[in-house]
């Protein structure tokens, strides 16, 4: 005897009958096509997933943002370190480059009653700018206020050009 909604197979087992779920359009369709694609990672097999623990954040990695400009004798290369000290910043020109490292270091404590939080992070950046002309490194100033690192490099001397007369 056969219950409304159910079917009797071979066997005798019972199967249930599933009633059809509404029809996707097109666009739809490949929608979802495309989430399982890329979520299964078809086209990235070695995809590395962070787990989703809201409390377990990634440490920021952030390079300071930079302005070099080009002027007539001299290239200066401006930089933003917040929360950088003076004596955490080094320094270092070579004949076509500058290279700014840094050290961030930031404590905080909260006491309230019997609550108690304290935070220790810290953090460091090391960033190298390509510069448009050979400068003297040895003859290079360094100024930092506020945050903002502005260096000054004097622009090497070339050789005047002249002309060949060819025999």
């Amino acid at each position: 005897m056969l219950n409304e909604g159910k079917q009797e197979t071979a066997k005798g087992q019972e199967v249930q009958k599933v009633s059809p779920a509404r029809a996707l359009s097109p666009f739809e369709e490949m929608d979802r096509m495309f989430d399982s694609l890329f979520r299964r990672g078809w086209m990235r097999p070695w995809r590395f997933e962070w787990p989703s623990f809201p409390e377990m954040a990634l440490p920021e990695m952030k390079l300071p943002k930079v302005d070099v400009i080009d002027r007539e004798n001299e290239i200066v290369v401006k930089a933003e370190v917040p929360g950088v000290d003076k004596k955490d910043i080094d320094i270092s020109v070579s004949e076509d480059t500058v290279t700014i490292k840094g050290e961030t270091r930031r404590e905080e404590q909260e006491e309230k009653g019997d609550y108690y939080r304290c935070e220790i992070s810290r953090g460091t950046f090391s960033r190298t700018v390509a510069l448009p002309a050979a400068v003297d490194g040895t003859r290079a100033r360094a100024a930092f206020k506020d945050g903002m690192l502005e260096l000054t490099l004097p622009k090497v001397e070339k050789a005047k050009r002249h002309s060949i007369k060819v025999e």
